[in-house]
């Protein structure tokens, strides 16, 4: 699914820079963005207490918003309701967290003649860790901040609207602490893939 989704968007990419050029947005225009986010940790999160750790993915309603600073560059906010995922160490169930993500990029929108925009980004991440429990005992899991990357696609259905293809990069270690010992680093760093309705404003 990543892969056919970072064909696709490349592909888009490469078909709006062989257009003519064309203005994107203009400085002081803002979007609101709604759609669904899946969050898919890296395959290998770290040991815990010996144990090889594994995070499975979440899927949650997202929103984001972003004003433009100048023509074709904007400063975007991501927001999402609470992810929730599951932690198993060695294959066998060792506990579950939520956690929100808020993450601050500066993109950058190729402007160009045709329907697709293709944009790039980098910002920061922080993502809060909660609601954490486990059958092991009392399981903590520390917040976290990170460098996040962002690339993706918009698709104009009209003047002001458009649909997202999107996907991110968020640096996401955190360390983890059963009973108030500490028993490693847990390091998520997932590809967070999203299909948005952008509207602008």
């Amino acid at each position: 699914m990543k892969i056919a989704l970072l064909s696709v968007l490349a592909s888009a990419a490469l078909a709006s820079a062989l257009a003519a050029p064309a203005l994107a947005q203009s400085a002081g225009d803002m979007t609101l963005g709604f759609g669904m986010a899946v969050v898919s940790p890296k395959s290998d999160n770290g040991t815990l207490a010996g144990a090889a750790a594994t995070v499975n993915d979440s899927v949650r309603p997202s929103i984001t918003f972003e004003y433009f600073l100048r023509d074709n560059i904007g400063l975007e906010v991501l927001g999402a309701l609470p992810f929730k995922h599951s932690i198993y160490l060695n294959g066998g169930y060792a506990g579950e967290t939520k956690q929100l993500p808020p993450t601050i990029s500066v993109n950058y929108h190729f402007a160009n003649a045709s329907k697709f925009t293709p944009f790039v980004g980098v910002g920061l991440n922080y993502t809060k860790f909660f609601e954490t429990s486990s059958p092991l005992g009392d399981l903590k899991i520390d917040d976290s901040f990170g460098v996040a990357a962002h690339l993706g696609v918009d698709y104009a259905v009209s003047a002001k609207a458009a649909l997202r293809l999107d996907l991110r990069y968020a640096k996401i270690g955190s360390d983890v602490h059963l009973n108030g010992a500490n028993i490693g680093k847990v390091e998520i760093d997932p590809l967070v893939t999203g299909v948005s309705y952008v509207i602008t404003f």
